[in-house]
């Protein structure tokens, strides 16, 4: 693979990593409100989710969804209703004013962290940016040959290497507003703010045509 590609690549990966997008939403709920550790699994759920869209675009999966009217739409409103849901659930408990913070016990970390990691990896599996991404400009890097499969993933490795460092640092700038962030006014505004931008998000995705 040439090094005019690879730069090409990290520089088209980097400007989707850092652009506004669920996944940085979601990490901005969940540092103040669950910790950093918290926010570490949301971002190392991040990984799977990427090598799962590039599985699909390099085995073809993205091109028949292309194809497939039904396929496409189907897939578009799964993660357009999930997104509107986290939406909905972060705009209702803010209306509520649901935003106490307790220390989390010893006991229910692995659970809570469990939660995150999974949360993550739904969030951006199903991030509409992402799945753009990958079903449009990604086959665009992928070189024809015999390591056609080796040279893809190696892609993927590289765009979540870039996510990786980007939203870990974020983490730990959030790790340092904590004690800011979870007073009751901000997390009522970060809880609707957070609604707002994923049921923005899922509407996006609901409207977007092929």
């Amino acid at each position: 693979m040439e090094l005019v590609t690879l730069i090409s690549f990290a520089s088209l990966a980097t400007l989707l990593v850092i652009s506004p997008g669920p996944n940085g939403v979601l990490i901005a709920k969940t540092v103040p409100t669950s910790g950093r550790a918290a926010g570490f699994a949301n971002v190392i759920a991040f990984v799977p989710a990427f090598f799962l869209h590039g599985a699909f675009s390099i085995f073809g999966i993205s091109i028949i969804l292309l194809q497939s009217p039904w396929a496409f739409w189907s897939v578009k409103f799964v993660g357009a209703a999930y997104l509107c849901w986290i939406g909905i659930k972060a705009l209702y408990s803010a209306i509520k004013g649901d935003v106490s913070i307790s220390q989390i016990e010893p006991a229910n970390r692995a659970r809570n962290l469990r939660h995150a990691f999974s949360e993550g990896f739904l969030t951006n599996f199903l991030n509409p940016k992402v799945s753009m991404f990958y079903l449009a400009a990604f086959p665009q890097f992928i070189q024809s040959g015999e390591n056609t499969i080796l040279y893809g993933f190696l892609l993927v490795a590289l765009h979540s290497a870039i996510n990786l460092i980007w939203f870990s640092c974020i983490v730990l700038l959030l790790g340092r507003m904590t004690a800011f962030a979870r007073s009751g006014p901000i997390q009522r505004w970060i809880k609707g703010f957070t609604g707002f931008v994923f049921i923005g998000f899922g509407v996006k995705l609901a409207t977007l045509r092929t």
